[in-house]
């Protein structure tokens, strides 16, 4: 595969967490830098053991507690940037900065019952403000191209499609 490009200018500015707002069902969610702790930890797990088998993408988040868990450790690592939305005590969704190379692949989840509430963008933009606060400078993601509600996401908060070969896109934001 060729290099990849990416935008020339930096996207608008995104607020890092902790973001606090009303999503599209009235429910209260904040979004926040995941903490370490062994309670969010374990949110996460549960989040993704209730996730829905159709939403599975790249053979990821895994469907068996042991897989997940191996996963987690290795996109939890202190390399990585994460932050998790909440509703109260539940994780509703959960997205992760994963170093590669000068720049950080973006992974984003939203549990099914959370979906289609605006907390996918929100979680996206909070993730590009932390990673901006921390110096982050380009960030590229791979979406399969059928998956329209979530190409139309990535572009309105600012990426653009850098490689639209395969039956997946890859798409780039330049954040620094």
């Amino acid at each position: 595969m060729s290099e990849r490009i990416y935008p020339d200018d930096p996207a608008e500015a995104f607020a890092p967490p902790p973001v606090t707002f009303e999503d599209r069902e009235e429910r209260g969610i904040t979004i926040r830098a995941y903490d370490g702790s062994d309670e969010e930890e374990e949110a996460l797990v549960e989040m993704y053991e209730a996730f829905d088998p159709a939403d599975r993408a790249q053979g990821i988040p895994p469907g068996k507690t042991e897989r997940i868990r191996t996963w987690l450790s290795n996109i939890l690592d202190e390399d990585c940037l994460n932050v998790v939305a909440w509703d109260g005590e539940t994780a509703a969704g959960h997205a992760t900065l994963v170093p590669d190379g000068d720049a950080y692949e973006l992974a984003i989840f939203v549990l099914q019952a959370y979906q289609r509430a605006g907390i996918g963008r929100k979680l996206m933009e909070a993730l590009l403000g932390y990673g901006r606060e921390e110096g982050v400078e380009k960030v590229w993601l791979t979406v399969e191209r059928w998956n329209k509600p979530a190409v139309g996401l990535y572009k309105d908060t600012g990426f653009e499609t850098s490689d639209a070969e395969s039956f997946e896109l890859e798409m780039t934001i330049r954040l620094g």
